[in-house]
């Protein structure tokens, strides 16, 4: 039985960083670095989750290619479980192109193949598991409405706790609408500042919280950067402040935190501690490059979390 179960995007993301601005010849640029690193939001949180010690089945659709191979193979190395990662000849593993600036942040471009054709994923993910996180809710494969509404319902016949992370939809747009009845069977949701801004349709942290609280989900995480995240449960609310570190990358940071934070869950830390122990994955994530240079064990993250718990709440 797995503890927690990741549905959702899975790629392989060719990262430039710092492209110089004045160009080094009529045709050419000159960067700090280009490298190669898996990602997506599916395989982000697989990768942290089972370096924090957890058992973790990753649900994703790839294709039967170089960049699918390499992630399946990372994947296999690491012990996540990929019995139904499904592998096909006719798509193209998705590749996304990430620009990182000097101070972290990024922009991305993404391609069709990121729509993954046809593929839906299999209903057993929604079986033999504590948690499902939907981890990229609003991109393929999550971007079909009948497809989620399925898998959380199945899960939550299993017995499961549900947690979406969300994403702005790029090529199919399925609306909150559209999953309106499953809304309520969703236990923790973990939109930043701008999806959360997308969705609502507001622009303070109170009136977007409510947004997703009065549709029915249990509760709301704002995730927000430097600003760390905004926390909004049932019984409690509070802001979590980023912890200060030197940014180098942003990529991942956001599934580091979720990440952190299930992994809490499934320790059984309170709220505020399941934040707390998200914020310092976070932190741990942006002080490398790549999302898969993020936290590198559990000794690791919680040796950040005992120092972020001290006086100084410095690392």
């Amino acid at each position: 039985m797995a503890e927690i179960t990741c549905i959702g995007q899975a790629l392989m993301d060719c990262i430039t960083r710092d492209i110089e601005r004045e160009p080094a010849g009529s045709r050419a640029h000159r960067a700090k670095s280009i490298t190669l690193s898996i990602g997506g939001d599916a395989i982000n949180e697989a990768m942290v989750l089972k370096r924090l010690g957890h058992e973790v089945r990753l649900v994703c659709g790839l294709g039967d290619d170089l960049a699918g191979k390499m992630i399946l193979g990372t994947m296999k190395e690491l012990g996540v479980d990929c019995s139904l990662t499904d592998i096909a000849a006719d798509r193209p593993t998705p590749v996304a192109n990430l620009m990182v600036e000097a101070d972290g942040s990024r922009n991305s471009v993404n391609s069709y193949s990121s729509m993954l054709g046809h593929y839906v994923p299999d209903l057993r993910a929604a079986t033999d598991t504590k948690i499902l996180s939907l981890a990229s809710l609003f991109r393929a494969p999550l971007d079909r409405h009948q497809s989620v509404i399925t898998l959380v319902k199945e899960a939550k016949r299993n017995g499961c706790l549900v947690c979406a992370d969300t994403k702005i939809p790029t090529f199919r747009k399925m609306t909150f609408g559209d999953i309106a009845e499953i809304l309520p069977m969703i236990d923790y949701i973990f939109p930043n500042l701008e999806e959360a801004a997308f969705f609502s349709g507001r622009k303070d942290i109170a009136g977007m919280s409510s947004f997703f609280l009065d549709a029915g989900v249990r509760h709301v995480i704002i995730k927000a950067g430097p600003e760390g995240s905004y926390v909004c449960g049932e019984n409690e609310q509070f802001h979590m402040k980023a912890y200060p570190v030197e940014a180098v990358d942003a990529t991942g940071a956001g599934d580091n935190y979720v990440a952190g934070f299930l992994s809490g869950l499934l320790r059984g830390f309170s709220l505020y501690e399941c934040s707390q122990y998200g914020t310092v994955c976070a932190a741990a994530c942006v002080r490398r490059l790549g999302a898969g240079g993020g936290v590198q064990s559990r000794k690791e993250a919680d040796a950040l979390f005992s120092l972020s718990q001290s006086s100084t709440g410095i690392f």
